[in-house]
């Protein structure tokens, strides 16, 4: 099984504060550090660091070279991410002294992607194999009737939500992956819904799906048909969320890959992700496989 990730690549300015900005606030950051980044190129490195065959597309300027040389250290395939004429995408990222963060992104080359690309990037992939999208980069619906045509499942992750994502050929999608916000918001419910109705609405409105849905400190729940289980968070001090979903999304793929159930799979999800949260940066702070599945 090879997995896709067609997605977007960062630079991450991350500044260190000691709360998020306000409107009209100007604030000192006490330090400023430069990282690897993306939702696509965290979840790609957190499934190569889960032990899976990963394959990296998408586009980027010469800038974000270094980029690349990290997720092929994380044993990531970055042969179909193209380099253009451009800059790479940006994400300005606030993390206050509690750990989380507030973040601004630039599209640059995640922007560029364009649509007679998407037939070459899925030639060498079938049945077989998986691919991986959020909503960072454009033509989302092409990838996703193109990668079903060759018979792939299909799974999404809707980060950041917008009115796009209603528009997406949604029924072809095998598993959604999404957050409280993104669940409430893909469910047409408003926020304070309890997570469960959430996901009772979700495996109503897609019956032939998979959810997934991460609630922070509460763990994480699965959905599908009248099936429900749910994951525990480990109780760790919080140093830096950033990436935390990714490092989820990219453990819990791997698991059920590797034959885990999905109650096993949602735990070995939820331990990873905690180890993340406890350590600074994004890809940096993901776990290699074997802290997370040396005990199973």
């Amino acid at each position: 099984m090879k997995i896709l990730v067609y997605g977007s690549l960062n630079i991450d300015l991350i500044f260190s504060l000691d709360h998020i900005v306000q409107p009209g606030e100007t604030i000192a950051s006490t330090s400023l550090e430069k990282s690897a980044g993306g939702k696509g190129a965290n979840q790609a490195a957190a499934l190569a660091k889960a032990g899976m065959e990963v394959y990296m597309a998408g586009k980027m300027g010469e800038d974000g070279c270094f980029i690349l040389e990290l997720l092929k250290s994380y044993r990531v395939n970055t042969d179909k991410v193209a380099i253009y004429p451009g800059v790479t995408g940006q994400a300005l990222i606030q993390l206050d002294k509690s750990g989380q963060n507030s973040i601004i992104l630039y599209a640059g080359g995640n922007g560029q992607i364009q649509q007679s690309e998407i037939t070459g990037i899925l030639e060498t992939f079938d049945s077989e194999d998986i691919v991986l999208l959020q909503n960072e980069i454009p033509h989302i619906g092409t990838i996703i009737d193109k990668a079903k045509e060759r018979g792939m499942k299909v799974y999404l992750n809707p980060s950041p939500y917008d009115e796009k994502i209603e528009k997406l050929p949604l029924k072809k999608v095998d598993l959604f992956l999404v957050n409280e916000i993104e669940a409430a918001a893909l469910a047409s419910l408003e926020q304070e819904t309890p997570s469960q109705l959430i996901l009772n609405k979700l495996t109503e409105k897609f019956p032939n799906a998979e959810i997934i849905l991460t609630a922070g400190k509460n763990g994480a729940y699965y959905g599908s048909g009248k099936i429900r289980e749910k994951g525990e968070i480990i109780e760790c001090p919080v140093v830096d969320t950033t990436g935390a979903g990714d490092t989820f999304t990219g453990y819990y793929i791997a698991a059920r890959a590797k034959k885990y159930s999905v109650s096993e799979a949602l735990s070995l999800a939820c331990k990873a992700a905690s180890i993340a949260v406890s350590r600074k940066g994004a890809m940096q702070a993901m776990p290699l496989w074997d802290e997370v599945f040396q005990d199973t």
